[in-house]
């Protein structure tokens, strides 16, 4: 055999079979690995609880933390540390020292609880609303009723005050009247014939705290879009951590999640200052909930100007006030009334979320309607942090991962797998779970929860087996963080078609509203066929279009950041002069540039009509000339620009090709390497993939990697001209790494093809069935002449509540042990397992398709096998609820199920738990040349 005449050189160079396989991958670093989101409830910690927690969190394969504060537990309130006293700051020392001795990092919420805010927020300072009273007055008439906050809740608030005051005429004519108003709200203005409506602009608080706040971190939310109430914010921070980062790697800030902000105190100077005109005489058309092309475009200014604000005054000044104190920073931008995009961009690690679990075709996989969110992650959304980082040149996109992907306890780390690659294939290289809580080591199962997050705790049930997921993840991460990006299409964000509806006021981009701004667009329709025929895409606002320039016939928006072969603009209807300037800048400087149509008109309402005729004079600057397909194409300079209604057909058209993988349903993400390309190729389909596999690239050499077992192997494949077919075995559920090399490789090791599988060895014989450790109580030990789940045995009222770890063990014989390898496969598994061959560890299994390599652990004869099964939390916690057994003791919203309701597990379903169906062992042989 091949494989056995390369052994002896292998061993001759110094390298064990295992040892090779590990050079190919990169090596592991910090930030290779998983970091979770540890929620430190009242921050009632101590050193010994620390370091105790920290050294399982290592030992489970993770590589960093974000320490976030949280609403503390009941009956702990003496062990409450408030937030950035000297006390807390010793805490983090212990906690950031600790981690280091064990390569760990540490990043730390800029504030407790989410949104940012606190006690150092001043109602000045705090989250602001505008509040609009109105007031009819007739010709000759004085306005009886003072002009003053009728708002309750507002009156006696410092910081609220009038603002502005706008009579309108019939004619809608608008005059400014603010300097009438008396300081008792005493109007002293009469109009002089007509009937006129009076609109007095108030600047009023939303009142909304921080929510889920810990000790010394109760407040009001902050005004993200004043640059004095930031500054005023971080003092507190100045005060704590002096002129030193405490070794806080990174400083993070939650999504934005502040309802009804939508003003700020010098919002009328500010927009004045970059729209040029005074908003005071349109108060009218923002509080018009419908309206008019005048109303949007008013709107669209409004919230253009909001946008800004929240660049300069929030996400600039974090980043500065971080790079200050010579750390990093991290932002989840999503859910603000700015530029995702732009505001992604200025910060060093940009973090999105997934939220809700998504519906994979994978059979095996399991998925209940009653415990999983209505509302599914959308990778689109994913792609507005990842495009951000791609195109600026940071090197790490986080995000917080696994927010509500079941039901409470129902959550096994097979679930996680696919939605955690699906997070991968939107570019995204850095994965926090959401997440640990700290637990003391007096706490009772299940120890500390956090209402919204996967339990990755070690009181987890699961906890044992959490390493494969977390060796998986940061296989995948070791790679995806190599590099750079290989995606060959920008495609243009047109924000300021949806800025300009006329309907409601402020505009928050949020994850869970994405039905409203994103998916009724045709960018998304265009962006998600695009993706899903096999082009590889980021996206482009228009600030970054400022900024790009064409170098070798690619865009780059940063001389660090990628580079794009073309660039795609959706149907838009608004679209400004300058963007447009600078499109035909990029064209002419060498770009292609694919777009649906020109632009119909410019956005916003201050010199409309001249800025109209400037866009006009720019497309009719534009010589186009028919061609075939429907296809027109406009050369300039050198470069062009085609126009088509299909964005595919002008990609072709353009010479950019597509994979042809996702033809079969495959999934992939590409990075690219000195000398070569990475392809992260996944199977979320409920098809085996066992044949070639066209990839648009050259190769002299190919090595395969699997982040599943670490195996790796130099590939099998054929090349043509521009681009090669390898050859793959992809089972549903599955995923591989591609490594495609302008250059031999240095891999010694071919990659292992199975040839048809031969008839498999079913273990049928009788297994025996001990119950390890677990509770509430451990169930005795069975025999069962047929393999089934232990909750099976409904006879044992013990098997039904328990939730821990059993072995399942039997014995059988291989008459002859002559294959290649052999496969052991689990036909349900409830639901991970580590498998003992012969007395050896084999490995773990937690993940569809359930298999396991174990040729290696076998001999001819008799061979023992022990299966050691965990399952989920669920049935314990039904048990406790069952019998009001009290774990739930938190103050706050204490602890919810999946749809936010009081949580209750008393009613549920037994989880099956254990083994069941069939075991195999599939005698394998590999293909040989």
């Amino acid at each position: 055999m091949i494989i056995k005449k390369l052994l002896p050189i292998v061993f001759a160079l110094g390298l064990t079979p295992v040892a090779q396989a590990q050079e190919q991958w990169p090596p592991v670093t910090q930030t290779a690995k998983p970091w979770t989101r540890w929620w430190w409830m009242g921050s009632a910690v101590d050193e010994s609880g620390i370091k105790a927690q920290l050294q399982d969190l290592s030992n489970a394969g993770f590589g960093g933390t974000q320490v976030v504060p949280i609403y503390g537990a009941i009956g702990y309130e003496d062990k409450y540390i408030n937030y950035l006293t000297p006390q807390w700051m010793n805490v983090l020392d212990y906690t950031v020292a600790t981690s280091a001795g064990l390569n760990m990092g540490v990043d730390i919420s800029v504030g407790t609880g989410w949104p940012i805010g606190g006690p150092q927020v001043s109602t000045q300072d705090a989250a602001t609303k505008m509040v609009v009273e109105t007031y009819s007055l007739k010709a000759g008439e004085t306005l009886q009723e003072k002009i003053v906050m009728n708002d309750e809740k507002q009156k006696g608030i410092p910081g609220v005050f009038l603002s502005a005051v706008t009579a309108y005429d019939e004619n809608g004519k608008a005059t400014v009247i603010t300097d009438k108003v008396l300081q008792d709200g005493t109007l002293q203005w009469s109009p002089k014939g007509g009937n006129w409506q009076l609109y007095a602009l108030f600047v009023g608080k939303t009142g909304q705290k921080v929510k889920r706040a810990a000790a010394g971190g109760e407040g009001y939310t902050l005004d993200h879009f004043s640059d004095t109430a930031l500054g005023n914010y971080f003092k507190a921070f100045d005060t704590a951590f002096g002129n030193s980062n405490h070794g806080v790697r990174s400083f993070f800030n939650d999504s934005y999640e502040v309802y009804g902000a939508n003003w700020t105190p010098d919002f009328f100077t500010e927009f004045q200052k970059r729209k040029g005109y005074d908003l005071r005489l349109y108060i009218k058309d923002l509080v018009t909930k419908e309206g008019n092309e005048q109303i949007a475009r008013v709107k669209s200014d409004y919230r253009e100007t909001m946008s800004a604000l929240m660049l300069e005054n929030f996400t600039s000044k974090f980043t500065a006030w971080a790079h200050g104190k010579k750390s990093m920073n991290t932002n989840q931008a999503h859910g603000s009334p700015g530029n995702l995009l732009d505001l992604y961009a200025l910060v060093d690690i940009p973090e999105s979320e997934t939220f809700g679990s998504t519906t994979f075709y994978i059979p095996g996989l399991r998925r209940a309607s009653t415990d999983v969110q209505s509302v599914e992650p959308d990778i689109a959304v994913l792609k507005f942090a990842s495009s951000a980082a791609h195109v600026t040149g940071k090197k790490l996109t986080s995000n917080e991962t696994f927010t509500w992907l079941t039901e409470h306890f129902k959550t096994s780390w097979g679930q996680c797998k696919p939605e955690v690659e699906q997070v991968f294939l939107s570019g995204i290289n850095h994965v926090f779970y959401h997440g640990t809580t700290y637990t003391p080591a007096n706490a009772a199962f299940p120890g500390w929860l956090f209402y919204a997050s996967t339990n990755f705790v070690p009181q987890n049930s699961l906890w044992p087996h959490l390493k494969g997921l977390n060796e998986y993840i940061t296989r995948c991460q070791s790679i995806l963080q190599s590099g750079e990006p290989d995606n060959e299409v920008l495609a243009y964000w047109p924000i300021y078609d949806t800025w300009a509806n006329p309907k409601g006021l402020d505009m928050a981009f949020g994850i869970h509203q994405i039905d409203n701004w994103l998916c009724p667009t045709d960018f998304y329709t265009n962006t998600e066929t695009l993706n899903s025929i096999g082009y590889s895409l980021d996206y482009s606002s228009d600030k970054m279009l400022t900024e790009a320039k064409v170098v070798d016939g690619q865009i780059k928006v940063t001389d660090k950041g990628a580079a794009y072969k073309v660039l795609v603009i959706s149907k838009t209807k608004y679209m400004p002069v300058a963007t447009l300037e600078h499109i035909i800048r990029l064209a002419k400087s060498g770009c292609t540039i694919v777009m649906q149509q020109f632009p119909e008109d410019v956005p916003g309402f201050n010199n409309l009509e001249s800025n109209r005729n400037k866009l006009k004079d720019l497309i009719a600057s534009i010589t186009v000339q028919q061609k075939n397909n429907g296809i027109k194409e406009a050369v300039l300079g050198n470069g062009k620009i085609i126009i088509t209604d299909t964005i595919s057909q002008g990609l072709a058209y353009a010479n950019i090709n597509r994979e042809t993988l996702t033809d079969r349903g495959l999934k992939f993400i590409k990075r690219k390497i000195d000398n070569g390309t990475y392809y992260y190729i996944v199977n979320h389909t409920p098809n085996k993939i066992d044949g070639l596999v066209a990839l648009n690239t050259s190769a002299k050499s190919v090595v395969l990697l699997d982040p599943q077992t670490g195996k790796t192997g130099v590939g099998s494949f054929t090349a043509q001209k521009n681009n090669i077919s390898v050859k793959l075995q992809l089972e549903p559920g599955e995923a591989i790494f591609v490594k495609a090399l302008n250059e031999l490789g240095n891999a010694k090791d071919k990659w292992n093809y199975h040839d048809k599988d031969a008839n498999p060895i079913v273990l049928n014989n009788a297994w025996k069935l001990h119950f390890n450790n677990g509770g509430p109580v451990v169930p005795s030990d069975k025999t069962m002449k047929t393999l089934q789940p232990w909750t099976d045995f409904t006879d044992d009222v013990a098997t039904q509540l328990f939730s821990g770890s059993a072995t399942y063990t039997t014995i059988f014989k291989v008459e002859r042990k002559n294959a290649d390898d052999y496969v052991l496969q689990l036909d349900q598994l409830y639901e991970s397992a580590r498998v003992t061959v012969n007395g050896k560890d084999a490995g773990l299994v937690w993940s569809v398709p359930y298999k396991l390599s174990i040729g290696n652990y076998l001999k001819k004869g008799e061979n023992t096998i022990e299966i050691e099964v965990r399952n989920l939390m669920a049935n314990r916690i039904r048990y406790m609820d069952q019998n009001k057994l009290e774990w739930r003791k938190y103050h706050e919203i204490n602890f919810v199920n999946i749809k936010y309701e009081s949580f209750d597990a008393s009613n549920w379903e037994v989880q099956p738990s254990g083994l069941g169906g069939t075991v195999t062992i599939t005698p394998v042989n590999f293909l040989k040349d």
